[in-house]
């Protein structure tokens, strides 16, 4: 008996031992080197061992030997999730969010895994129906799809997940009504514990049965902005008293606003905007949270500010556009103490506006443009922007007729960004960035954080922003000073986007254990922002770790000892023989260095590594020099990051721009050789085209032909739009899309310019418009053709707000480009202007059925424009460009179907749209120049350059450079 128990207790003992040691589950081991052998860019400590808890991998916890959390975010993993998940059949928390380049369909067997409580799929790539099975999931409390490709409906096995608080399905191509239970399916209706509806984003329609919602349920948001759903607004909604956030914008909705509405007295955001509902203005009498109201663009019955207009003082922002309001502006409005935003255009407001000497100090924009205001009595109390164009005062009262109140056009404010005003230096390498406070460069974390329903709505309201850096940095436990922001903005869908930098407290990298932390406090909405921000959701770009990660065993200092008093040993033997290889090692490479210049760039069979170009010469650093004045500050004309522009002149005559790089911005040798193979090999008369280039005396200059006429962008503003009148900026836009058309399928390989805008547009001197500035251009390779994954580039305003979701550039990202500035040739004005974004604003004022020319859109035309006799085919080009900014890429033409419709718009006028002969190989490029044959001048010691296809990641460059034919043999 003694013995038998001794026995026991030493396999007690033994097996206690064992687990205390971390030893896994072998089960849950062969599950993990599954996902494995289908994932790519796993941690590096993912196979080192074979006990993931005892020698953890990272992202990997345990509980009594067995995998429960598995946290992944942000770690730019590639591959699918197939149904070997489900070997971890303890899992409760599983994170994968962040992870662009993961997708494919979402395995039915996820529904095995009973004991999963979190799941965070958010901003990867899942595409096909969401599986019904994940409605058997009974412990699901935190549930987000989002910002994925999920098509098909809500599955109405969802209803069964009744202690799910967190339900995030927004951003994906989901259809359908939404489900409600029945006597043989469950449906949302029974969801009576769940917080969070965010459905925004998605194609769902139908009709919101009234047995949607209940007084049993607690919902706090209700998003969903941007479907299709029609019919009325339910009555029922009015039961769900615990209410926040109210977004049914953007969708069908019709009838009359319910009155029960009125109770939801908790409500702080209220956005009813952009349907077709009519009747009576709803009565907000009592709902005494509301911050945010917007009530524009509905067909409401006309009628005077309601009373609530004066008496909900707790209004941060009151939009109620074509609202059919009538009457005096109620004065009382302005002076709300916490007010910043009032947008009340295209109303019939008529007789004076009188904004009261009590103004708030908050208010910063005020919108009364095309009412009927016949009189404005001025206060010096208001220091903000107020539009009163297009009504009768501007019009009849001389001292207003060329006030700034009255112009079109006014000063937008600037968004808030963290200072760097305390950094003597305002530049890092490659990948680094400033940190605020202590300003030396490291590596942050980037991602995109979008408040979906914020409580306000000035972006450059300092105390906010500061407010919520310093809850990131203390929620996020990181060190003091350690966030920046950048350049908030409201978006078409009025989504706050901010542009976020999480820097690590020491050193210059994150390590993966720290990213992931932040990243699932992120995903799993742990980091709460201040109130006022409203619900939000953060997309993330996978973090570029420093390939000097820590790790690996250490020897014992008497085995260190030993080894170094070898290695003293050999290196005393070897120096001798080191010191003089050395010596005759520099002496050929100075022999060889001057006599063949590429001789130190990546070498081929037979080239000594000489750049293979098409029509490019090469210049020494003395001919720039000269050409260039010692690149005297007189002859600069331009800088960006990568360096600075100057204005030179050949010896032949021949006036340049010249790009030189700055020191922290020289590429490697091989780099610096494949990009200027690509811009050499890059020949049309609407592309910019490189001259020649100059690699000596540690100096990488590009030379461009210059052009005169400078930018789009400079030509559309006020100083000299005169000369582009309507048909000259289709024939812009005919050029630029030329230009694109040609890199995307006629460039060999094809090429994504990655940053099209008015600023990377340039007009000759006849106003022939060519594309600039290859900065962010990558190469389509046969096979990855149609998409380039990379981290956000490009400009504000322009970005394809897919891209957003993928992180994925395709060729109709360049599309979404083209058609902002399609826009922007229409408007005359930038993308985002007085915290306004182009698109939104066309496809709100847009009426294809006025009669007038303008399609509703005259107060948004350009002046210049509005004087041209026959504005031809003005209604096609809006509707090319509202195709080619259209949300998803597929819904947008290609650049030659682009091509062709213009060309049709002004052949229908007349207009000549035959191309001149255009040159798209090095031997037609000389047979246009004149020459049979490749000229000596762009020959090196004789030998032709030869033919080859590269891969580039060209300069960035904003300046004024040209492509010319005109070559003159040497």
């Amino acid at each position: 008996m003694a013995k038998s128990t001794g026995i026991l207790l030493f396999l007690v003992f033994f097996v206690s031992f064992h687990v205390c040691l971390g030893a896994t589950d072998p089960q849950d081991v062969a599950a993990l080197r599954s996902l494995m052998t289908q994932w790519q860019n796993t941690p590096p400590t993912w196979g080192k061992s074979d006990d993931p808890c005892g020698t953890p991998w990272e992202g990997v916890m345990c509980i009594k030997s067995r995998v429960v959390t598995l946290s992944l975010s942000a770690m730019d993993i590639q591959g699918t999730l197939s149904g070997d998940i489900t070997l971890l059949s303890q899992l409760q928390s599983l994170d994968l969010s962040y992870n662009s380049g993961l997708g494919g369909p979402l395995t039915k067997n996820i529904g095995n895994l009973k004991e999963l409580m979190t799941l965070i799929l958010a901003g990867c790539k899942f595409t096909g129906n969401i599986p019904e099975e994940l409605g058997s999931l009974s412990k699901l409390s935190f549930l987000a799809l989002n910002s994925n490709q999920f098509s098909g409906t809500i599955p109405a096995s969802f209803g069964n997940l009744s202690e799910v608080y967190w339900l995030d399905l927004a951003d994906n191509q989901l259809t359908g009504e939404l489900p409600i239970s029945s006597s043989i399916s469950p449906g949302l209706d029974l969801l009576v514990h769940t917080k969070h509806f965010h459905f925004n984003k998605n194609k769902l329609s139908g009709i919101l049965p009234e047995r949607l919602f209940s007084s049993q349920m607690q919902l706090i948001h209700i998003l969903f902005d941007g479907n299709n759903f029609t019919g009325d607004i339910p009555s029922t909604i009015g039961l769900v008293q615990t209410l926040e956030a109210l977004r049914l914008d953007k969708n069908d909705f019709s009838g009359t606003v319910p009155s029960s509405i009125g109770n939801l007295t908790k409500l702080n955001e209220l956005n009813l905007a952009n349907n077709k509902l009519t009747g009576p203005m709803p009565n907000l009498t009592g709902m005494n949270s509301l911050n945010y109201v917007d009530l524009s663009n509905n067909s409401f019955d006309p009628t005077e500010a309601p009373l609530w207009f004066s008496t909900i003082v707790t209004l941060t922002s009151l939009a109620a556009s074509h609202g059919g309001l009538t009457g005096q502006v109620p004065q009382k409005l302005f002076s709300f103490p916490q007010i910043q935003q009032v947008i009340l255009d295209h109303n019939e407001f008529n007789g004076t506006l009188d904004m009261g000497s009590t103004i708030s100090p908050q208010l910063k924009t005020v919108d009364f443009e095309n009412n009927n205001i016949s009189l404005f009595t001025p206060t010096a109390n208001y220091n903000g922007t107020l539009m009163l164009h297009g009504n009768e005062v501007c019009d009849t009262v001389t001292l207003l007729k060329n006030s700034i109140y009255c112009n079109e056009e006014q000063k937008a404010l600037t968004p808030y960004s963290t200072s760097l005003a305390s950094c003597s230096s305002n530049s890092c390498p490659d990948g680094l960035s400033l940190r605020p406070l202590s300003c030396n460069c490291a590596c942050p974390f980037t991602g995109v954080m979008t408040f979906r329903a914020p409580f306000f709505s000035d972006v450059t309201n300092r105390t906010l922003f500061q407010n919520l850096e310093a809850k990131l940095w203390q929620n996020l436990s990181l060190s003091p000073g350690s966030t920046f922001l950048q350049d908030p903005f409201f978006d078409r869908d009025s989504y706050l986007q901010v542009q976020v930098k999480l820097f690590p407290a020491t050193g210059t990298y994150f390590n993966r254990s720290e990213v992931l932390r932040i990243g699932f406090q992120l995903s799993n909405q742990k980091f709460k922002p201040p109130d006022i921000f409203g619900p939000y959701a953060f997309i993330g770009s996978p973090y570029p770790f420093s390939d000097n990660l820590s790790g690996g065993s250490s020897l014992k200092k008497s085995a260190v000892a030993g080894i170094a008093v070898g290695c003293v040993v050999l290196v005393l033997a070897l120096i001798g023989m080191g010191v003089y290889a050395l010596r005759q090692k520099r002496r050929a490479e100075r022999a060889t260095e001057l006599s063949k210049p590429f001789a130190s760039w990546t070498s081929g069979k037979g080239t000594d590594g000489i750049p293979q170009l098409k029509g490019a010469r090469w210049f020494t650093f003395d001919e720039l020099t000269q050409s260039t004045n010692n690149f005297a500050e007189m002859n600069e004309i331009g800088a960006g990051g990568y360096g600075k522009v100057y204005k030179g002149i050949l010896p032949n005559g021949q006036i340049v721009a010249i790009k030189r790089a700055q020191a922290g911005s020289l590429q490697g040798a091989a780099e610096f050789k494949t990009e200027i193979e690509l811009l050499s090999r890059v020949h049309h008369k609407n592309l910019v085209g490189l001259v020649g280039f100059c690699f000596e005396q540690g100096e990488q200059m590009l030379v461009y032909e210059f052009i005169p006429n400078g930018t789009l962008r400079e030509n559309l503003s006020e100083r000299s739009s005169k000369q582009l009148d309507w048909m000259r900026r289709l024939k812009i836009a005919l050029d630029s899309a030329r230009g694109l058309a040609y890199l995307h399928e006629l460039a060999d390989p094809p090429i994504i310019h990655r940053d099209i805008k008015s600023d990377n547009i340039l007009l000759d001197e006849k106003l022939n418009a060519k594309v600039a500035d290859f900065g962010l251009s990558k190469l389509v390779s046969d096979a990855e053709k149609g998409h380039v994954s990379t981290q956000v580039k490009g400009t504000l305003g322009y970005l394809d707000p897919e891209y957003y979701m993928t992180q994925q550039l395709t060729e109709k990202s360049d599309v979404y480009s083209f058609g902002v500035v399609m826009l922007e040739l229409i408007a005359g004005r930038p993308p985002l202007h007085k915290g306004k974004y182009i698109v939104r604003e066309v496809r709100l004022a847009l009426n294809m059925r006025s009669e007038d020319q303008y399609c509703g859109l005259r107060d948004m035309v350009d002046p210049v424009i509005q004087s041209s006799e026959n504005l031809i085919a003005f209604k096609g080009f809006v509707e090319l460009a509202l195709r080619c900014v259209e949300e998803t890429a597929v819904r947008r033409p290609s650049m030659n179907q682009v091509v062709k419709e213009i060309e049709l718009m002004l052949q229908s006028d007349g207009f000549n749209t035959e191309p001149e002969s255009e040159v798209s190989s090095a031997t037609d490029f000389w047979r246009a120049a004149g020459i049979d044959g490749t000229p000596h001048s762009h020959l090196y010691n004789d030998q032709p350059l030869p033919t080859k296809e590269v891969n580039s990641n060209a300069f960035e460059y904003s300046g004024a450079y040209s492509y010319s034919t005109k070559i003159e043999p040497k």
